[in-house]
């Protein structure tokens, strides 16, 4: 057994998020990457961003750790596995069932991932009382996925996300920043090869090229960050995706690597979120909405954008039982609502065209 006052304290840092139920942690230096920087610029200047206004304004902050906080010297990299137990792109075969995000299902990943990277922060500064430290899970200006790779946790895949040999695409990310000269790891080298699983597996053809995203037709984007109604070309194409899309991860065969993530319960799928009825969902009013989905990452689109994306689903069913929950919402006060559910019952009619009227005898 290995002396804790030997070990170092990277090492001693790795074995305690371990602890606290991440799963890959890494260490990167903070200074900035011009390149990236680069890359970053060419894809908010072509557009791909869509109305993600945020991504341009604090552009000067994502350049890179010490351009967000100059006092950095290291950045933690970690990740927390959330591995689903089944195919989420099974679902397709049910119209009826709404398909929900396998990040999304448990609770919201912000909070949990969060307390924990402060848990360690907390560690870390009771190791070395010197130690500055800050913490950061998605909602600041932080290249998560390529400090990531910086720090050999995974690679940036050809799908723009980060894929890891043991939990394939499935990682959420976190990144703790500090004062400390921490001896970094090796960047992790692409291991994507000649393999386009995910590009080919895009409902909406979201990828120009490799590494390369338009999220103006990703169907995440469009169902969680696009505001108003869905372009009618992208519609159909969203089948019964309600909150999200899996299939471009679900593809990655590096998943077949992948354990089933047990490390946090939290993330586990709630069972009225793993396969729930579209007639269902389509009657939640706003107060409901709040309810159902408090301490879930879905709250934070609202019941408006909610009810509009089931709409799109129930259209794509071709289920004529949703004619009635379509028809209750045709006067809906919020314009994209309406929109939708005057596309969902075209769509439905489209569907089931009606007979013509039979011509009587003699005529």
């Amino acid at each position: 057994m290995v002396n804790a006052a030997v070990e170092s304290l990277e090492a001693r840092l790795k074995g305690e998020a371990l602890r606290l139920g991440f799963s890959a942690c890494g260490f990167a230096p903070a200074a900035g990457d011009p390149v990236r920087a680069a890359r970053l610029e060419q894809w908010l200047g072509e557009g791909h961003h869509g109305t993600m206004e945020w991504m341009e304004t604090r552009l000067h902050h994502r350049r890179g750790p010490q351009s967000l906080w100059p006092e950095a010297q290291s950045v933690i990299a970690l990740g927390m596995s959330y591995a689903p137990a089944t195919d989420p792109r099974a679902l397709e075969a049910h119209p009826d069932r709404a398909r929900i995000s396998v990040y999304a299902q448990g609770s919201d990943y912000h909070d949990v991932v969060k307390r924990n990277l402060k848990a360690l922060a907390r560690w870390l500064v009771a190791e070395e009382p010197g130690a500055q430290v800050k913490v950061f899970v998605d909602t600041a200006p932080v290249m998560e996925k390529p400090l990531g790779q910086l720090a050999g946790i995974g690679w940036q895949g050809k799908h723009t996300n980060l894929v890891s040999r043991t939990h394939g695409s499935w990682l959420f990310l976190g990144a703790i920043f500090t004062t400390l000269n921490l001896l970094p790891d090796e960047p992790h080298v692409d291991r994507c090869g000649s393999c386009t699983a995910c590009q080919t597996a895009c409902p909406t053809q979201a990828f120009p090229a490799p590494y390369r995203l338009d999220a103006r037709r990703c169907i995440s984007y469009l169902t969680i960050e696009h505001k108003g109604p869905v372009p009618e070309e992208f519609r159909a194409a969203l089948g019964n995706r309600i909150y999200g899309c899996d299939d471009c991860l679900a593809a990655c065969p590096w998943n077949s690597f992948a354990a089933v993530a047990q490390a946090n319960r939290a993330f586990l799928p709630r069972a009225e979120l793993t396969a729930p009825r579209l007639a269902e969902l389509l009657a939640l009013d706003d107060a409901t909405f709040r309810k159902v989905f408090s301490g879930s990452p879905i709250k934070r689109i609202g019941r408006d954008r909610w009810v509009r994306n089931c709409l799109y689903a129930a259209g794509n069913s071709g289920d004529l039982a949703l004619v009635a929950p379509v028809a209750a919402l045709l006067g809906d006060p919020d314009p994209a609502v309406a929109d939708a559910a005057r596309w969902a019952m075209a769509a439905l009619e489209q569907h089931h065209p009606q007979p013509p009227p039979l011509k009587r005898r003699g005529l």
